[in-house]
C-alpha cells in the first residue's frame, strides 16, 4: 500500500458540494470516490451530454477528465499555500456510448513543484474504455485562505 498523496483534507460529499451551481452540476458529474491515488467520478450520458449524432459528445468526455484532474490536483497541494490551474487537456475518443453512465478515474502521472500530470481514463457501464485525457495543471503559489473557503481548481 501507498501513502496517499492528498495534502489538503477532503471528503466526497465535500467536493460534490463545492461543485452545486457549475457546468459539473448540470452535466450532473458526481464524484464517487477517492483513493490514496486516485479520484473517480461519474457522468449520465443523456440529453444535457449528447452530441445531435446521439453518442456522449467529446467535450463532455473531457470536462468530466477535466474536472476529476482539477479536484485531484487541488487536493494534491496545501490549498492555504498553492493552487492549481490548467494548462493543457487532451483527449482520445475510442468508443461511443448512447446512454447509461460513463466513469473517470484520475491518477497522477507527474506530481512535481510546479506542474502536474494527470490521466483520466473513461469507461462505459461494462468497462470499456471510451476516453482517455492527460492534464498538465501548473501549480501555483497563493495567500493563506480562510478554512472554510474551498480549494478551488
Amino acid at each position: 500500500m501507498t501513502d496517499s498523496i492528498w495534502k489538503t483534507p477532503f471528503t466526497i460529499e465535500m467536493a460534490n458540494a463545492y461543485g452545486q451551481g457549475t457546468a459539473n452540476a448540470r452535466l450532473g458529474i458526481e464524484i464517487l470516490e477517492k483513493g490514496d491515488d486516485y479520484l473517480t467520478g461519474r457522468m449520465p450520458v443523456d440529453e444535457r451530454t449528447k452530441q445531435p449524432g446521439g453518442i456522449l459528445h467529446g467535450g463532455a468526455s473531457v470536462l468530466l477528465a477535466e474536472t476529476l484532474a482539477s479536484w485531484a490536483g487541488a487536493f494534491c497541494v496545501d490549498a492555504t499555500r498553492q493552487g492549481v490551474v490548467g494548462q493543457e487537456i487532451n483527449a482520445n475518443h475510442l468508443r461511443p456510448v448512447s446512454g447509461g453512465w460513463v466513469t473517470g478515474t484520475t491518477r497522477p502521472v507527474h506530481i512535481g513543484r510546479r506542474s502536474q500530470v494527470w490521466e483520466t481514463r473513461i469507461v462505459d457501464e461494462n468497462g470499456k474504455l471510451v476516453c482517455i485525457s492527460r492534464m498538465t495543471l501548473a501549480v501555483t503559489d497563493q495567500p493563506a485562505r480562510a478554512a472554510s473557503t474551498p480549494p478551488l481548481p
